[in-house]
């Protein structure tokens, strides 16, 4: 099934879930690992080159993926979530999306901030839109550590209640999300 039903996720949905979730834990790997380059390091250039045009093409993703969540609403509730589970995960999930997105204008003002534009596997450029303000480039890239490390730390809670559920519920939440039909196991 493509689409979502009431009782299930679809494969589109099932997958826009976990491309984004192993690209954001990448990108996180990547862009510790490039803090540690010196400037002789052949990937000096070539990380951070790859870790922006990702990064540019996971925004897209993400975009694509809001869009489709619009268009094609979620499966309902399992009957056995507490209310606070359902306004938690509600609050996680917009919290992705959001923290996401806020990831490019940030990652994108420490590459333009220069006046250089922002490449995307040589596919196409951004152009820098702002330039001359001072410590730009410093600032959007604390502005972009922060997120990054919120969203891991809020990607490891999220796996954490996933998991909760899977082992101490034992309830379809975790296997509805791996393809699983909700009604081959307990609720």
């Amino acid at each position: 099934m493509i689409k979502n039903s009431s009782e299930a996720y679809g494969w589109v949905s099932i997958a826009l879930h976990w491309i984004t979730a192993v690209t954001v834990v990448g990108l996180f790997a990547l862009g510790l690992w490039m803090m540690s380059l010196d400037y002789y390091d052949t990937w000096y250039k070539k990380g951070p080159d790859l870790h922006r045009s990702i990064g540019v093409l996971l925004v897209l993703l993400v975009i694509f993926r809001l869009v489709w969540r619009l268009v094609n609403p979620k499966p309902a509730d399992l009957p056995t979530h507490k209310k606070w589970e359902k306004v938690s995960a509600h609050i996680a999930h917009w919290l992705f999306y959001i923290l996401i997105i806020l990831m490019f204008p940030t990652g994108y003002f420490i590459t333009t901030a220069e006046g250089q534009s922002l490449y995307v596997f040589d596919w196409f450029a951004i152009p820098s839109s702002i330039t001359g303000v001072d410590l730009m480039a410093d600032i959007s890239g604390e502005i972009h550590e922060i997120i990054a490390f919120t969203i891991i730390g809020l990607a490891v809670v999220h796996a954490l209640g996933a998991l909760k559920h899977h082992f101490l519920d034992k309830d379809s939440t975790l296997k509805r999300m791996l393809g699983f039909s909700s009604k081959s196991t307990s609720e």
